[in-house]
Parts: structure tokens; C-alpha cells; sequence
């Protein structure tokens, strides 16, 4: 359908195209719809070039993206935009070599290298552990006329802490403090996260502190990093101090950040705090998913005394009409079985084929042992395993 009464085609619809077939792992077709384009009377230009690079870069079709440009530049007057997309490809794959390549291209072809080349650049250095070389290209971005951004020293920044390199990252940090300059809050998390893993828990949270003081709002990934720590070295206080500290920022906690509080609460005993934890959620307008009532009944089957709050729990999992994981069912079943409690699994059982819950009535025989059930074991998010 070239053109109808009701539909004409236009740019935006091919862009949507080229990142269906990208995702679809079709780049050829992806580039051929390109060549369609002016069969619908539309002319290509820069920003269709660059929209298709986007695509088959985000989905690591890098060689079909720089096959494409090396046609296309002799059709199409490249822009430094478009040499940029293709520079964070090749770093995106680690080849910096080939990114090098493009950036020295770019003046032979009559661009101007901008802020946006010389960053992507730098970034595709570092990707591919060049930092060295790609120190040597930030020093010679003044004599070009450019300032470096925020975004500049961020990249050097993400470097050092890949490379567990703290003191270079805050030599950087210095920098854009002597410069006025802010690093977003993914940077800063790179930071905080690195500094929890290496036990330098005082710097995490005056680095936080400095987030806020310089406006840049931590997010939940912020206060997690610092949270993990707590929750890792069983410091009970101090995770909940951290819980609400994100009360008072009006950070909203996630599923990982419960999670973990309530697994590590459960593995030290802490059963008061578990309530109160739990009780807080719904205050806070959470609604505990598949993964924390897993964590719950997982944590409370192996604590001695606890196997009834499990199934406590387990119920109102199934009330809720929340399919819980095959391995929750198996694990409570064993459990109550192991101790004498057999008929509860009957009853547990009988509850669960009540439910409005197609998933839930079906993993009701793995509740009774039924071994046709075996088959009904469901692929667990990973995510969500990790929080178990």
C-alpha cells in the first residue's frame, strides 16, 4: 500500500520499522525498507540515516549499520550525529578500533567534530579499556575549541570505577566540582555503588548527602546500593534508618528494596521488624509482588517455629490471586509434609483450585505431589530469584 484515501506514508512510520526489524534480528530487511522509501515519495535524508543507524546499533547489528553508511555517505552528506551513533556501536562491542576509524573520518569529510563525536568517542575508548587513549583525545578537545560536559567526565568516572579505581574517580569527581559541573544520578550511583563494595560506607553516604545538596535527587537505585550492604553484614538498625531516610527524601522503596530488608530480617530473627516492615508497605502504597511473598515463605519455612506465618503468608498470596513460583509450592509442600502436617497440603490445595486464577488452580497438583504437575514448573524472572 503505497498511498490511500486514509493513510499516506511518512518518515516517523519507517523509523518504526527500522527498530522492528532491529529487534527482530532482521538488519537486511531493515535496510531494504530504507531503499523503499522513495518508492513512497519520500526523499531520505539525515534524519532517516541516523534513525536507521539508531536501530541496528541498539540491537549490536553494528557491521549491517556501517556497511549501510559506507553506501549511503556517498548519496547522503553525513552528519557528525551520524558518525557518533556509529562510534558508541563499535564501542558498544568493545571494537574502539573501528569507532578511532570514524573519528578520524569525520574532518575528511568536511564535519565539524562536535562535543557529541568527541564524547562518543571517549566513550567507546573506555568501553574498549583504551582509557589511556582516550585521555590523550580529552586533552586535545580545548585546542579544538570545546568544553568538556558533564557527560565527558562522567564516561572517565564509569571507567574507573569498572576498573575498581576509586582514587581516580574522585580525582575526576574533583574536577567537575572545580568546574561547577554536575554528574547525573546514574553516575553518582556508580560512585556510591562502588564505595559499598569496597567498605567505604562513610564516603557512600556523604556522597549522597552531596547528591542532594547539588540537586541531584538519589533515586531508589541510590539507596539500595547502601541498603544491600546493610542487609548483606546483617546491621538491622541501620538498614532501617535507611528505609527511612528514604521516607524522609520522598523516595519511594521498590521490590528489591523489601525484599532484601525482609530476607535479611527473617535470616537474623528479627520477626517484630518483619511485621512492621510488612505493614509499612501498604502505608507507602506497595503491594508486595510474587518475589516478596516468595521471600517470605521461602525465609519462614526455614526458620523453626515460623512454618505456620509461611503458609499464613502462602493464603494470602493465593487470595490475592497471585501465582506463586513452582518452588514455593514444592517447598512449602516438602516442608509440611517433613514435619507431619500432610492434610495441610490437601487444604492448601483444595484453596488454591477455588481461585479465579487459571495458573493458581493448575499448580494445585503440585501442591497434592501429583506428578503430571511437574510439567506446569513455570520460568522464574531472574530478578526475582536473585531476591529470594
Amino acid at each position: 500500500m503505497k498511498e490511500t484515501r486514509c493513510c499516506q506514508m511518512c518518515s516517523e512510520m519507517f523509523w518504526v520499522i527500522f527498530r522492528a526489524y532491529s529487534r527482530a534480528n532482521l538488519p537486511a530487511d531493515a535496510i531494504r525498507a530504507f531503499a523503499k522509501m522513495v518508492d513512497f515519495a519520500i526523499e531520505p535524508g539525515n534524519d532517516d540515516v541516523d534513525q536507521l543507524l539508531h536501530a541496528l546499533c541498539k540491537r549490536k547489528h553494528v557491521r549491517h549499520a556501517q556497511d549501510f553508511f559506507d553506501r549511503i555517505k556517498l548519496e547522503v552528506a553525513p552528519s557528525a550525529k551520524s558518525y557518533s551513533i556509529l562510534m558508541r556501536g563499535w564501542g558498544d562491542i568493545g571494537e574502539s578500533g573501528e569507532a578511532l576509524k570514524l573519528f578520524d573520518e569525520i574532518p575528511e569529510r568536511g564535519c565539524y567534530v562536535d562535543l557529541l563525536a568527541y564524547n562518543s568517542i571517549l566513550q567507546s575508548l573506555c568501553k574498549g579499556g583504551n582509557v589511556d587513549e582516550a585521555y590523550r583525545r580529552f586533552r586535545e578537545m580545548k585546542s579544538k575549541g570545546l568544553e568538556p560536559d558533564a557527560f565527558t567526565y562522567s564516561i572517565f568516572i564509569r571507567a574507573a570505577c569498572d576498573a575498581n579505581d576509586i582514587h581516580s574517580c574522585f580525582r575526576v569527581l574533583d574536577r567537575m566540582r572545580r568546574y561547577n559541573l554536575v554528574p547525573n544520578v546514574y553516575t553518582y550511583n556508580c560512585i556510591i555503588k562502588k564505595l559499598c563494595e569496597v567498605d567505604k560506607m562513610e564516603e557512600a553516604y556523604l556522597l549522597l548527602d552531596e547528591m542532594i545538596e547539588r540537586g541531584a535527587k538519589p533515586d531508589v537505585w541510590s539507596y539500595n546500593a547502601i541498603l544491600a550492604f546493610h542487609c548483606d553484614h546483617n546491621e538491622v538498625n541501620r538498614a532501617l534508618r535507611v528505609i527511612s531516610r528514604m521516607d524522609q527524601d520522598s523516595c519511594l522503596p521498590d521490590r528489591h528494596t523489601y525484599n532484601m530488608v525482609l530476607k535479611m530480617l527473617i535470616r537474623v530473627g528479627r520477626f517484630d521488624r518483619v511485621s512492621k516492615v510488612w505493614e509499612g508497605m501498604e502505608e507507602r502504597g506497595f503491594y508486595p509482588s510474587v518475589s516478596t511473598y516468595a521471600v517470605m515463605v521461602h525465609g519462614l519455612c526455614k526458620k523453626k517455629g515460623k512454618l505456620e506465618d509461611a503458609c499464613r503468608y502462602f493464603e494470602t498470596m493465593i487470595d490475592e490471586g497471585i501465582p506463586p513460583y513452582f518452588s514455593t509450592c514444592e517447598l512449602l509442600r516438602n516442608r509440611l509434609i517433613g514435619l507431619g502436617f500432610s492434610e495441610q497440603t490437601q487444604i492448601l490445595a483444595d484453596k488454591m483450585e477455588r481461585s479465579t486464577s487459571c495458573s493458581i488452580q493448575e499448580l494445585a497438583n503440585i501442591m497434592r505431589g501429583d506428578k503430571v504437575g511437574a510439567g506446569l514448573k513455570r520460568e522464574e524472572d531472574s530478578s526475582d530469584e536473585s531476591d529470594e
